[in-house]
């Protein structure tokens, strides 16, 4: 006959001073795709004419033509947009050329193909940072909301109306056959979709009229004063800013996170808005 084995009795845990200790924090996915975009921009540039690294595209008055027929070939241009044809010849030829360059016909070009490829050809180094240090600021909360499949889709999805409302509203001026470089669209989508997100983060800015002091405001106030300017400067006369595409952007950016549900958060600890950067400004150059 088995002999039952004695279970022992349990043994009371001291008991803790003070509240239980809280969860660790959940890990945060990395912003793969914010990472990717902005990969893939610095990529186009350093292999590009724009940035004078890659000798195929010459140097001095060769390099300054083949960077206007790079963008003119794979920049969305308003005119191509809206007659889903690339310019023939004599359209080329209403095209302000930089000194004794030639601009040719691009046959196998496809303008709807052209947004997206225009989001990621920038002006120079300058044009692609300017860019760039907002997406790695603001995408990775904005990412982390949305998903990496549906935050690449947001993306692309406002690259193309900003661009395609920016074609519109440039289809009987002289810029409608000059080409749109950039991403300033679709991350003012971002900005917006920040601005939707976390209204009451706070953001380290410098601020110029006090020597470039840095301070912290808080989203709301950041990122709606830039929106106001961009607003304001939709009528103004400088030249290379598609401030209307910025507009578009970014208030198709805000509807967009608004319509898909997602409420507003406070966020806690250090946050993707918390480094130290200049005012929000995204200058998509032509």
């Amino acid at each position: 006959m088995a002999v039952p084995t004695p279970v022992p009795a349990p043994v009371p845990l001291p008991e803790l001073d003070g509240p239980a200790p809280a969860a660790p924090p959940r890990a945060t996915a990395a912003p793969l795709v914010t990472y990717l975009l902005i990969a893939v921009s610095a990529l186009v540039l350093l292999t590009g004419p724009s940035f004078g690294l890659n000798p195929h595209w010459g140097t001095g008055q060769d390099r300054v033509c083949a960077e206007q027929r790079f963008e003119q070939r794979w920049g969305a241009v308003p005119v191509e947009l809206l007659a889903h044809r690339p310019l023939d010849a004599l359209q080329l030829a209403a095209v302000p050329p930089a000194a004794g360059c030639t601009l040719t016909p691009s046959p196998g070009k496809v303008p709807v193909l052209s947004v997206l490829t225009s989001l990621f050809v920038h002006a120079g180094w300058l044009h692609l940072l300017g860019n760039m240090l907002f997406l790695y600021v603001f995408g990775p909360a904005v990412e982390q909301r949305l998903g990496r499949l549906r935050f690449l889709l947001f993306y692309v999805g406002i690259g193309y109306l900003a661009t395609y409302g920016y074609a519109l509203t440039q289809a009987d001026t002289a810029a409608s056959v000059r080409a749109l470089v950039g991403a300033s669209g679709a991350i003012a989508g971002v900005l917006g979709g920040y601005l939707r997100l976390y209204p009451r983060a706070r953001v380290t800015t410098l601020v110029p009229v006090l020597l470039f002091l840095p301070l912290r405001f808080p989203a709301w106030l950041v990122l709606g004063l830039w929106f106001l300017l961009q607003w304001w400067s939709v009528g103004s006369a400088v030249p290379g800013v598609a401030y209307v595409a910025h507009v578009i952007g970014f208030t198709a950016g805000w509807l967009a996170v608004w319509a898909a549900g997602l409420r507003p958060r406070r966020r806690t600890g250090r946050t993707a808005a918390d480094t130290l950067a200049p005012s929000p400004h995204t200058g998509a150059e032509e």
